[in-house]
């Protein structure tokens, strides 16, 4: 047999290269479920009217509407968009891949910061092109890191804003200048998975760039305060131009029947949005209060916008130790080494109780009474 006899198909350098994304784990290493705060899911779950809607589609036999017109134009109407201007897809991730793979390829850079979604390492190298990380500050993006950054490579820039899984938040100002100070030609795409967490006061205007400009790209997501996580649905906004672009290359039925239906619902029940961006305020502000009153044991909470806290571990108590406490207590967080932070746990908000235990549980590892 020749060596010619022996081959076989091999992935493509730049596809071998990529580490698959690691999902927040839900168990123990003994197997035992855990509560889950490591996936940064809405811990009031869905919305009655959105879970209806869904369990109301009872025909799986057809394919889902391939355009979600529906959906669009009750994104539109939500959000004072032209419905023609959005596309939907998978999840926010569909979306971000699908922006990498029509703006960069070979011999192109993708930017972001260092301490960003993982998801756009990924997305870089899924299509041939070089991922380019610019330097923090202090784990939250730095404009004029990245704009130092960018080469005549450069064409697909990424901002999660709030980022995940830092927390930090880019004001308007800062959006505006990171954008002004882009070539025309290299897309800007801003991640707003945790938009909807913030005040009304803190909209960084990603919104407004994406309408005023041909090099803005927007993308949300209803797998966090809208509580859909299971059904898979995102969608984005931009000039006709770049939303042509992603229609080209997503999955003609990207988004189920029963997805299109719950999505829709969900948008017409903002009550429960208000509910959970209320809950999540609170929640955090305790929690990260109960982090800070450890400061003397080296634990620094990184100031969040987001439904989550990532806390660093820069004493003696170390994150690995945390990470094993917690889930002796019965939760699962998250460990992120292959994201650069060995030092650190990202920490879902989850019920009052349940924040309650986890800070009961750091106490009694740093040596403090509860």
């Amino acid at each position: 047999m020749t060596d010619a006899d022996q081959s076989r198909p091999e992935g493509k350098p730049w596809i071998m290269g990529i580490h698959a994304y690691v999902p927040g784990k839900a168990v123990s290493a003994d197997g035992t479920q855990l509560i889950k705060l490591s996936a940064n899911e809405n811990p009031l779950g869905t919305s009655e009217a959105a879970h209806a809607a869904r369990k109301a589609v009872a025909d799986s036999a057809e394919y889902p509407d391939p355009d979600a017109r529906e959906l669009r134009l009750k994104i539109g109407e939500v959000h004072g968009l032209d419905p023609a201007r959005i596309v939907c897809g998978t999840g926010s991730d569909e979306l971000l891949n699908l922006a990498a793979q029509g703006f960069a390829g070979p011999g192109d850079e993708v930017l972001f910061s260092k301490f960003s979604f993982s998801v756009y390492y990924i997305a870089a190298r899924r299509c041939g092109a070089t991922p380019v990380e610019a330097p923090d500050n202090d784990y939250a993006t730095n404009v004029d890191a990245l704009l130092a950054a960018v080469s005549d490579k450069t064409s697909v820039v990424f901002l999660a804003n709030p980022n995940n899984p830092t927390g930090t938040y880019l004001p308007r100002s800062e959006v505006k200048r990171l954008h002004a100070g882009l070539p025309s030609d290299v897309l800007l795409v801003v991640d707003q998975a945790y938009a909807e967490y913030l005040e009304a006061d803190e909209d960084d205007g990603g919104m407004e760039l994406a309408m005023a400009h041909d090099n803005v790209l927007v993308t949300r997501t209803f797998s966090k305060i809208y509580g859909l996580a299971g059904e898979r649905i995102g969608w984005a906004t931009g000039a006709p131009h770049l939303i042509d672009v992603l229609n080209r290359i997503r999955g003609p039925f990207n988004v189920t029947s029963s997805g299109q239906a719950a999505a829709a619902a969900a948008l017409d029940d903002q009550e429960f949005v208000s509910r959970s961006r209320d809950h999540n305020a609170q929640e955090l502000a305790r929690f990260t209060a109960a982090v800070e009153a450890l400061g003397n044991h080296g634990l620094r909470p990184i100031p969040s916008k987001a439904n989550f806290l990532l806390v660093l571990f820069e004493g003696a108590v170390t994150a690995e130790q945390a990470l094993n406490a917690i889930s002796d207590a019965g939760y699962a967080v998250r460990h992120l080494p292959g994201q650069g932070l060995p030092n650190a746990l990202r920490i879902t908000i989850g019920h009052r109780a349940d924040m309650d235990q986890i800070a009961a549980t750091l106490r009694a590892l740093c040596g403090e009474r509860a």
